[in-house]
C-alpha cells in the first residue's frame, strides 16, 4: 500500500523548518522543482501500489532522499540514514517530523526497487522537464549526444567460463586468481556477480574493465539532460542508443544532433536523416572516409554543434564525481540505469536554480 507524504508546517515542537534552513540556500530553489514533479507523478505512483495493506515508505519522500544521496555524495542508502536522523536539513527537504522514526535500510531499499516497476526515474526526468519555468529553457532544434562508461560493482575474478570451466579463485576472502595465458571475451565469459556487465575499454591502450553504458542526451541553449539511458557496453551501443533516445524526443521536425567521432558511421548517419535528424557528427577521417561531407560542415550550425557538444562532458563530470556514477553500487542493468537516470535528473535540479534566476 502506497504510503502518503503527510507534511507539517512545522517539524515539531517549536522548531520550524523555514527558520532553521538558510533562506539562501539552494534546496529552497529545488524543493520546489521537485515537489511539482512528484505531483505530477502521483497517478503513475498510484499504478505500482496496492489500495490495501501496510503503507509503505511514501514514494515522495524516497525520491527526495535518493536526491540528497545524489547531491550530497553520499556512498549508500545505510549512509543516508545517519544523516536522515539528526540532519534537520535532509529531514526538511525530505518532508520528516523531527520525531519520525528513520525507516530501515533494508526496508528502503525494497521500496526503492518496487519503483523501478513503473520506469519512476525516467518519469521523474521528464516531470522536470515538462514544467513551465523549466521549458522556456530548453531548446527544441538543437541537441548533442554523447556516451560514457559505468564501472560494474564487480570484481575481474568474478569474469569466469560461461560452460564453468576454469580454476576457481584461492581459498579465502581475497583469493588469488591467475589470469595468464587465458583468453577472455564476453562471448565466452560472464560474471557471476553482474552477468549484465561487459568486458570493454573505450580506446586503445585503456584497460579493460567489467562495465556498463550509460548515454545521454542535452539540449545546446543550457546542456540540460533531456533524456538518459543504460545498455551493455559494446562496440555499437552509442550509436544504437542514440537512434532510440532521438526518436523518442516528442514533435517531429527537423532538428540538429551533435555527436563526436565514435557516431561518425554510415549507418548511424542514414538513421538520424531517417528520423528528420541532421547529424553533425566530428568527421573521423583518419585512415578511412567519413559519412559526413562538406554538404553538413560547411554550415555555420556545424562549427555552433561542435563546441557545444563538447559541454556534455560536464555532465559525466559531475554525475561520476559529485553523482556516484563512476562505479556503480548497484547490479543489473535495470538497477545501474534507474539509479542512472535519477542522477541526471539530480544534475538538472542543482543547474536549474542559476538558470531560472538569470532568466528571471
Amino acid at each position: 500500500m502506497r504510503g502518503r507524504d503527510h507534511q507539517r508546517g512545522h517539524l515539531g515542537g517549536y522548531v520550524n523548518p523555514e527558520a532553521m534552513v538558510p533562506p539562501d540556500h539552494p534546496l529552497r530553489q529545488i524543493r520546489p522543482l521537485v515537489n511539482a514533479a512528484l505531483e505530477r507523478l502521483s497517478p503513475d505512483f498510484d499504478q505500482i501500489y496496492s489500495l490495501t495493506g501496510r503503507p509503505s515508505v511514501p514514494p515522495e519522500q524516497l525520491l527526495r532522499a535518493l536526491l540528497l544521496q545524489a547531491f550530497f555524495t553520499v556512498r549508500s542508502e545505510r549512509q543516508l540514514m545517519e544523516p536522515l536522523s539528526y540532519n534537520v536539513l535532509f529531514r526538511w527537504f525530505v518532508g520528516l517530523s523531527i520525531e519520525a522514526p528513520i525507516w530501515d535500510v533494508t526496508v528502503f531499499t525494497k521500496n526503492r526497487d518496487r519503483l523501478l516497476e513503473g520506469d519512476i526515474a525516467h518519469g521523474f526526468l521528464r516531470a522536470i522537464l515538462v514544467d513551465p519555468q523549466v521549458r522556456r529553457l530548453l531548446s527544441s532544434d538543437h541537441f548533442s549526444v554523447d556516451g560514457t562508461l559505468i564501472e560494474a560493482w564487480a570484481s575481474m575474478k568474478s569474469f569466469r567460463p560461461r560452460d564453468g570451466s576454469g580454476e576457481p579463485p584461492g581459498p579465502g576472502r581475497n583469493g588469488e586468481r591467475d589470469f595468464h595465458g587465458e583468453t577472455r571475451s564476453n562471448e565466452t565469459h560472464a560474471s557471476s556477480t553482474d552477468p549484465d556487465a561487459r568486458l570493454y575499454k573505450k580506446a586503445k591502450g585503456q584497460a579493460a574493465k567489467l562495465c556498463h553504458m550509460g548515454h545521454v542526451v542535452i539540449e545546446n541553449r543550457h546542456c540540460l539532460v533531456i533524456e538518459a539511458t543504460t545498455t551493455h557496453a559494446t562496440g555499437t551501443a552509442e550509436r544504437e542508443a542514440a537512434v532510440a533516445m532521438i526518436s523518442a524526443i516528442p514533435g517531429r521536425h527537423r532538428i540538429t544532433v551533435g555527436c563526436d567521432k565514435a557516431y561518425d558511421t554510415t549507418d548511424l548517419v542514414a538513421d538520424m536523416r531517417g528520423l528528420d535528424a541532421t547529424p553533425h557528427v566530428t568527421q573521423n577521417d583518419i585512415g578511412r572516409r567519413s559519412a559526413i561531407d562538406q554538404r553538413t560542415t560547411r554550415h555555420w550550425g556545424y562549427q555552433v554543434s561542435q563546441r557545444v557538444r563538447k559541454r556534455i562532458e560536464a555532465v559525466f563530470g559531475w554525475m561520476k564525481t559529485i553523482g556516484g556514477q563512476r562505479k556503480t553500487r548497484y547490479r543489473g542493468t535495470s538497477r545501474v540505469g534507474w539509479m542512472f537516470t535519477l542522477s541526471a535528473a539530480a544534475y538538472d535540479l542543482i543547474r536549474l536554480p542559476k538558470l531560472l534566476g538569470a532568466t528571471a
